[in-house]
């Protein structure tokens, strides 16, 4: 061993975490908080979307799986890029396939489902503004929704609770998983 290397370099990674959901059920803001808590930088994934596929949900056309294809490849390649620190980033990750599509990049990828009624989520939506995301197209994201299976590294939080609590479980559970 050349004992020139730093300590740097025999640091344990740290989780790569996709925070995943629906709109409306917090992604962004529990993805930033959990980051930030967790010592890691945050990317939301929204920001990745190529503009056609911004345009088309601004104008309340649901993407198809062509238009996600690109943007899932993206998702995976900076959570494979990321730093020993560790990255977190909001993704709906809705299917299995396309959570196939990031993990192929990043099999390490823990899945941080934030789970919530259709009230729950429809009441956040309704008090949001200047997001591309209309609430008419929350119907469909739940029907297109797919349960995290047993082989997933995944925690699944209830979105009902306070931000504290959701907080506290999700580092509780990603560090649970990751610890594994």
């Amino acid at each position: 061993m050349d004992i020139s290397q730093s300590a740097a370099e025999f640091v344990a990674p740290a989780p790569q975490v996709v925070v995943m959901g629906v709109s409306g059920s917090g992604k962004s803001t529990i993805g930033a908080l959990v980051a930030d808590a967790m010592g890691m930088p945050f990317l939301d994934g929204d920001s990745l979307h190529p503009l056609a596929n911004i345009r088309k949900m601004a104008d309340g056309v649901a993407l198809t799986d062509e238009d996600r294809w690109p943007w899932l490849e993206i998702v995976g390649d900076e959570l494979a890029s990321a730093s020993a620190k560790g990255v977190v980033i909001a993704c709906s990750a809705l299917k299995r396939r396309y959570r196939d599509v990031i993990r192929a990049k990043a099999p390490a990828t823990i899945f941080l489902h934030l789970d919530g009624t259709l009230e729950v989520l429809g009441s956040r939506l309704e008090g949001r503004s200047g997001h591309f995301m209309p609430p008419a197209l929350l119907a469909s994201q739940l029907a297109a929704l797919e349960p995290l299976d047993a082989d997933e590294h995944a925690v699944v939080i209830d979105i009902s609770a306070s931000i504290t609590a959701i907080l506290a479980e999700a580092q509780a559970g990603i560090k649970h998983v990751f610890e594994r």
